[in-house]
C-alpha cells in the first residue's frame, strides 16, 4: 500500500515529487511510501523550449528537463519508486484507499495526484465526472480541466499543473506541484501547514 501515487512526469508531477522526497525525512512522513508514474510521452515539455524561466539557462530544452528532472528525483530522493513505462488506464476508489490499474499492473495507494497534461484526449477511467471545459484557455483549443477546490477534486484525489486549470506556463505548472506536495505534507503533519526548505 502506497501512501500518495503521483500519475505524471512532467513539471507538476516531478515538482510534486522532489517536494514530497525533501519532506521525507521529516519525522511525520519517515516511513511513508511515494511513488510516481513518470509517463512523459505526451508531455506538453517534449518539443518546448526556455527562454523566460527564472533559473533556467535560456535556450534550455523541455525534454532535456524532463530527462534531468528524473535524474534529479532519483539521486536525491531514491526513497521514491519511479514507475516507467507505464500508462494509468483507470482510478478506482475502494473503501479508504484507490486502486490505479496501468497497462501493465495496479497499485493500492491512499491518495492520488493527478498530473498529466489538459488535452481532451485524457483516457483514465475514473474521472469523467470532474472533466470540464478548461477555464483559463482559449476555446478553440478545447483543453479540459479536473473540477477541483484548491487542487483537491475529492478526498485524497488531487490534482495538478494544467489540468488543474491553471495555465500552460512551466512556472505554474511546476509550483501547482509543489502546492499540492506541501498540502499533502500538512496533511500528513495532522494539519499543520509545512514547507521544506533546504538551507545553507
Amino acid at each position: 500500500m502506497l501512501d500518495a501515487l503521483i500519475i505524471g512526469g512532467g513539471a507538476a508531477g516531478l515538482s510534486c515529487a522532489l517536494v514530497l522526497g525533501s519532506g521525507l525525512k521529516k519525522p511525520f512522513a519517515k516511513d511513508k511510501k511515494v511513488a510516481i508514474i513518470t509517463h512523459q510521452k505526451a508531455s506538453h515539455l517534449q518539443n518546448a523550449l526556455f527562454n523566460n524561466v527564472l533559473g533556467l539557462k535560456p535556450g534550455t530544452l523541455g525534454k532535456d528537463l524532463l530527462s534531468d528532472g528524473k535524474l534529479q528525483l532519483e539521486r536525491l530522493y531514491p526513497e521514491i519508486t519511479q514507475i516507467e513505462k507505464e500508462k494509468v488506464s483507470e482510478i478506482t476508489k475502494i473503501g479508504d484507499y484507490f486502486l490505479v490499474s496501468t497497462n501493465k499492473s495496479q497499485y493500492k495507494t491512499k491518495l492520488v495526484v493527478v498530473a498529466v497534461g489538459y488535452t481532451n484526449l485524457l483516457t483514465i477511467k475514473g474521472l469523467e465526472d470532474y472533466v470540464k471545459p478548461h477555464p483559463r484557455a482559449a476555446i478553440e483549443k478545447d483543453r479540459i480541466w479536473l473540477e477541483n477546490t484548491n487542487h483537491l477534486i475529492t478526498h485524497n484525489l488531487y490534482v495538478a499543473g494544467t489540468l488543474a486549470g491553471w495555465r500552460s506556463q512551466f512556472a505554474i505548472a511546476s509550483g501547482s506541484g509543489a502546492h499540492v506536495a506541501t498540502d499533502i505534507l500538512t496533511l500528513w503533519n495532522n494539519g499543520t501547514h509545512t514547507k521544506v526548505h533546504d538551507k545553507i
